[in-house]
């Protein structure tokens, strides 16, 4: 296999890149732009070497203890479970938690072999379990494989006498309700407040 051939099977690893993506972004990066293309390289080798996982949450740290998880100044009291480290910055970004994390890394799927002990539902419980947690909010995605994870894990976390409550779902702001999807117009009824 030659060296174009290797760049290009590389970048078909990206979600969403098929053949002729990968093609495209190979051959701009060759011909329009090879300091970009060695930029690239050293910053996906640097982050490859580098980053790993907070001892404490998951999500993905240069340290121990990722920025969240060594800020004092969260509120202890809440704990949030999401599926990737890229829902957490999600909810960073929103500005409106400012509570602690737990990444699982996954979601309970039977079909490709992902149960509980995979996404670490074990430390999950260990971690909800801390005195100063009251409640753990679970952000997982409305998918079928989200909401099984969700409900497993509320059941489990319930058992040991741990508030759990669940995001709420429902009409996207500034969204018209005849161009919104009739699940989610049930889903908001019934959850109305």
């Amino acid at each position: 296999m030659s060296v174009l051939e290797q760049l290009i099977e590389a970048l078909k690893r990206l979600p969403g890149v098929g053949q002729k993506s990968a093609q495209r972004m190979a051959y701009h990066l060759l011909q329009h732009d090879r300091e970009g293309a060695r930029s690239l390289a050293l910053a996906l080798q640097a982050a490859a070497e580098q980053i790993g996982h907070c001892q404490r949450c998951h999500t993905f740290s240069e340290t121990p203890l990722c920025g969240i998880c060594a800020d004092p100044a969260r509120d202890a009291r809440l704990l949030c479970v999401v599926e990737s480290p890229a829902d957490q910055a999600a909810l960073e970004r929103s500005n409106s938690y400012k509570g602690y994390y737990f990444v699982l890394l996954g979601r309970i799927s039977p079909l490709d072999g992902v149960g509980v002990r995979q996404i670490g539902a074990t430390e999950l419980l260990q971690r909800a379990a801390e005195t100063a947690v009251e409640e753990v909010i679970l952000a997982t995605s409305f998918t079928a494989e989200g909401e099984a994870t969700a409900h497993v894990l509320a059941e489990a976390l319930r058992s040991r006498g741990i508030r759990v409550t669940r995001l709420a779902r429902g009409v996207p702001v500034g969204s018209e309700l005849e161009y919104v999807d009739l699940g989610t117009i049930a889903h908001a009824l019934v959850d109305r407040r």
